[in-house]
């Protein structure tokens, strides 16, 4: 089919739009009505108590005020306390995750591992992704006790799930090229894995690694509000006191050393690459 030009298009009166993305018009129009429909209906049916915002506007703005006074010292001692805890969990965390990740996400390569390791790999990927990292801090509480060991063995099952789909997503995406020169040449199967495929995913992983120490992080302070220690703890506790500067302090700290992350990273996945 050839596209009319402009001058075409006026010439003959006809002018190219793009097809629907749903040819049938019926079909189109309905899910278009039921979707804005239900969009109704479910904002309908928020409830929403104005005179309790009402009264949280004068907490909100206590609390933004506490960004323009944050307060280090008073709590000083638990924000470090807290911190520590919360780097400890992240970095022991990431790096029993990857030790983990590294092997399941190798079986649950299609184009790697056989059919039942295939398949047994992906359940542990689908069962890890399934619950969200509070859900399972909650779980885990309740199994081991408050403190960061909970919180140790969230944030390690979670890695599990992020880094293992991802690295059997790129085996799956290599270039098979170079992998079957090594078969070609009587390599061994961990020949071939290390040098026919593990070049070729090592700089993706190093970043994926890299990437999941910053969601870990980050994790920590949300798990810690349910108990799973970290800072999250300490940031509950001031939150539930009404010491928004202090609250104020641990935010920014968490903003810093996210942003120091994630610029970390970024240099170092451009350097790998």
């Amino acid at each position: 089919m050839s596209l009319a030009s402009p001058s075409g298009a006026a010439a003959t009166g006809r002018v190219w739009r793009r097809p629907p993305l749903i040819a049938n018009p019926l079909l189109r129009w309905s899910l278009i009505i039921g979707s804005l429909a239900y969009l109704v209906l479910a904002v309908g049916s928020v409830e929403v108590n104005w005179l309790r915002i009402y009264e949280g506007l004068d907490r909100g703005w206590a609390f933004i005020k506490g960004f323009l006074a944050p307060d280090f010292t008073s709590r000083w001692g638990d924000i470090v306390d807290g911190m520590v805890e919360s780097l400890t969990m992240t970095v022991t965390s990431t790096a029993a995750g990857i030790l983990l990740s590294v092997p399941i996400g190798i079986g649950a390569a299609r184009n790697v591992a056989p059919r039942w390791i295939y398949y047994a790999c992906r359940s542990i990927i689908a069962v890890s992704r399934s619950f969200q990292e509070v859900i399972i801090a909650i779980v885990l509480v309740a199994l081991v006790g408050f403190g960061p060991l909970a919180g140790f063995i969230t944030l390690s099952f979670a890695t599990i799930g992020f880094l293992s789909k991802l690295l059997a997503e790129d085996i799956e995406d290599i270039d098979p090229a170079p992998a079957e020169a090594i078969r070609a040449t009587g390599g061994s199967w961990f020949q071939w894995l290390n040098y026919g495929i593990q070049p070729q995913v090592m700089p993706r992983l190093i970043g994926l690694c890299l990437y999941r120490l910053d969601i870990n992080f980050r994790e920590s302070a949300v798990i810690g509000i349910v108990g799973a220690g970290g800072i999250g703890a300490t940031l509950n506790t001031a939150i539930d006191r009404y010491e928004f500067d202090s609250a104020a302090a641990v935010l920014i700290l968490i903003i810093v050393i996210v942003m120091a992350a994630e610029y970390s990273s970024s240099y170092i996945r451009k350097w790998i690459q």
